[in-house]
């Protein structure tokens, strides 16, 4: 993990990115090259078969490094802060969740020259609905309390998207619409803004919708979040050893690649279009992108056309209020907090009874 700050300079991230995976993307080379093997992968990664994937993958492709040791956690890793960071997650569950959309996805789109893998692909405009499912589905995994014990689904998910993520790449990189001046798809950089996110700027947004968060908690969740992304592909020179680093990383990345893009607007329409069509609480259209106004700031939600009136301050005090009293209560019991959220969250959405 990365302690000198200094080099978050341009030098260094540049070289980032044009920087992959390089396991996984000599794994998918391999694979692709055979028809039936070729097969055989995207037939497991579908779910279309019986049995474990991550026993699959290791009983046929044991020579790859990354997936023989795929169910093995890096040696910094401290599985009491990842226990933390998992607490902190049942807790909060249900605002992270709701922060995902509201603002990580958005945060991300705003990244021009990322995002364009996204727009390339066409799944996130085309199919919205069911690849943000598949993004909530995947945090919803990785955050249990068991997620990282021999019964939990953490590993076998941290593979399967990098795997997929390395597929990306593979096509995008053969589709001939890709420009070598954005760098390479799902590069070292852009996976870093992704995991910063997911993780820096939710306690970002918790904070700023009245949570009161502590030091050890935000430590605990973005060291968890950190696991993930190293076991992700990550590179560890990629991931900040604390805060401070984080934020750093963040402002880097942030002055690099935010800018205005017709995909990334296109991008976060889709999004939007999609968190108004499920709406079932008394919030307005208004309302709730005025609140995504407040939370990504004037500035990133003029980048990606988020047009709104300001959330009435009144409004803004109730959601402040009632978050500080939230936060407040005891932590209580993690297991059944998670389980009963999670529970919640595949009621609303019957397709997801499979997870």
């Amino acid at each position: 993990m990365i302690t000198d700050q200094k080099l978050y300079n341009d030098a260094f991230l540049n070289a980032k990115r044009v920087s992959g995976d390089l396991s996984a993307d000599k794994f998918i080379q391999d694979v692709f090259a055979d028809p039936i093997k070729k097969l055989q992968l995207q037939q497991w990664l579908s779910g279309a078969f019986e049995g474990n994937l991550l026993d699959l993958l290791k009983e046929n492709y044991p020579d790859f490094a990354f997936i023989s040791k795929a169910g093995y956690l890096p040696s910094w890793a401290d599985p009491k802060l990842m226990k933390a960071g998992s607490a902190f997650f049942a807790k909060h569950s249900e605002m992270i969740m709701s922060l995902l959309g509201l603002l990580s996805l958005p945060y991300c789109y705003t990244a021009a020259n990322g995002a364009m893998v996204l727009y390339l692909s066409e799944l996130i405009r085309k199919q919205t609905t069911k690849r943000l499912y598949d993004t909530a589905v995947f945090v919803w995994e990785v955050m249990g309390p068991n997620a990282f014990s021999p019964t939990g689904n953490a590993y076998k998910e941290i593979l399967k998207v990098r795997i997929m993520h390395a597929a990306v790449r593979y096509y995008t990189l053969q589709s001939g619409k890709w420009d070598d001046a954005w760098g390479l798809p799902i590069n070292q950089e852009d996976m870093a803004g992704t995991n910063l996110s997911f993780s820096l700027i939710v306690v970002r947004g918790l904070r700023r919708l009245g949570f009161q968060i502590s030091y050890p908690d935000q430590m605990a969740f973005i060291h968890l979040w950190a696991v993930i992304g190293y076991l992700s592909g990550l590179n560890e020179d990629m991931i900040p050893e604390n805060i401070k680093s984080a934020q750093l990383l963040d402002t880097a990345i942030k002055k690099r690649q935010f800018r205005i893009s017709a995909h990334g607007q296109e991008l976060t329409q889709s999004l939007t279009n999609h968190i108004l069509s499920i709406n079932k609480s008394k919030a307005t259209a208004n309302d709730i992108m005025g609140l995504m106004r407040y939370l990504l700031g004037p500035e990133i939600a003029d980048m990606l056309s988020i047009k709104a009136p300001e959330l009435p301050g009144y409004k803004l005090g109730i959601i402040k209020t009632v978050n500080l009293f939230k936060s407040l209560k005891p932590q209580g019991l993690t297991n059944t907090n998670y389980h009963s959220a999670y529970a919640a969250f595949k009621k609303l959405n019957p397709q997801l009874s499979r997870v």
